[in-house]
């Protein structure tokens, strides 16, 4: 299988337990790995017979940008829910930076993997 990734996608949103968190946006960092099958990709030239990066980048804002989730546990299960359901792929890796989010480290956040059920 093939891979395609995505990696430091920015996305501002409300993600946090603290009163401060409730009322200021944060930036979080996603880097995607996508297990992806390329061959058909590579011998037509044609973005229909690919994962659509683009596609996928715009979808996965729309949905994160407005969301408040306490946790990035939860929000990270349903960002890889919603990427292995609208994009087909059988597998998926996301690492979830919530940058700042400790002062004494430089990254803190959560990586997982999920498949196809």
């Amino acid at each position: 299988m093939d891979i395609i990734f995505l990696k430091g996608l920015e996305i501002d949103t409300i993600i946090g337990i603290y009163d401060w968190e409730r009322n200021t946006k944060q930036t979080l960092i996603l880097d995607f790995e996508l297990a992806y099958d390329i061959r058909k990709a590579s011998q037509t030239d044609n973005i229909e017979d690919t994962l659509d990066y683009k596609a996928l980048t715009q979808q996965v804002t729309a949905f994160v940008e407005p969301s408040q989730f306490l946790l990035v546990e939860t929000l990270a299960e349903e960002i890889c829910a919603l990427v292995l359901k609208e994009f087909n792929t059988p597998w998926v890796k996301l690492t979830l930076n919530k940058k700042g989010a400790i002062s004494t480290a430089r990254d803190v956040g959560i990586i997982i993997e999920r498949g196809q059920k």
